[in-house]
């Protein structure tokens, strides 16, 4: 019988800790399409491997870039 092979993933670091990011603009649409996916979903965090505080701005973020129509809320 093979012994169970113990696996360490290796986590994920914060992209805008890492690159000291202060605060995240709704405008800045570039950088907010790569939090969402081809269908404009919202990646999640453990997907996106941000940290908590980072999250919930990109969230606010994407929301309000929606709401004023700068990013979709489905694919067209």
């Amino acid at each position: 019988m093979r012994q169970p092979t113990t696996r360490r993933m290796r986590r994920k670091v914060c992209r805008l800790c890492a690159e000291r990011v202060k605060s995240i603009d709704y405008k800045d649409i570039n950088m907010l399409r790569g939090f969402t996916t081809d269908r404009g979903k919202i990646i999640a965090r453990r997907v996106s491997g941000n940290c908590a505080k980072h999250q919930r701005q990109v969230t606010e973020a994407i929301k309000r870039a929606r709401n004023i129509a700068l990013l979709p809320f489905t694919k067209t």
